[in-house]
């Protein structure tokens, strides 16, 4: 999440992402070569105050703020992000096939405090 130093702002853009991405497996299974392409298919944005939002996207970091959520009260938080994966298979070289269903890895809370801040004016000289 950005910013990264664990707090935020009340009714700031705090920007999330996740780094989940494509991966590639190859297992023998009862003598059989079984090749597996997993990709995140969904991701569950859980924002640690009762808000949720789900989409295909895993964000991206700063300055392209494609998954924001704006906390309206000050307190600490656990926000977390939950990560659907989708996946295929091919056996021996044969043709690519989609496993049926996907599988939903929980992600961790993280630690967030979101604070208030207070203008203060100050003299120029």
């Amino acid at each position: 999440m950005q910013p990264p130093n664990g707090k935020t702002l009340v009714n700031f853009a705090t920007n999330f992402y996740t780094e989940s991405g494509p991966f590639t497996r190859a297992v023998t299974l009862l003598g059989q070569r079984v090749d597996l392409r997993i990709w995140p298919s969904r991701f569950g944005w859980e924002f640690g105050d009762g808000a949720a939002l789900a989409t295909t996207s895993p964000g991206s970091p700063y300055p392209d703020l494609d998954i924001t959520h704006g906390y309206r009260k000050a307190g600490r938080v656990g926000p977390r992000v939950d990560t659907t994966y989708a996946a295929r298979f091919s056996v021996n070289g044969g043709p690519w096939r989609d496993v049926a269903g996907t599988v939903t890895i929980p992600g961790n809370p993280v630690d967030l405090q979101v604070v208030t801040a207070s203008p203060v004016l100050v003299a120029y000289r």
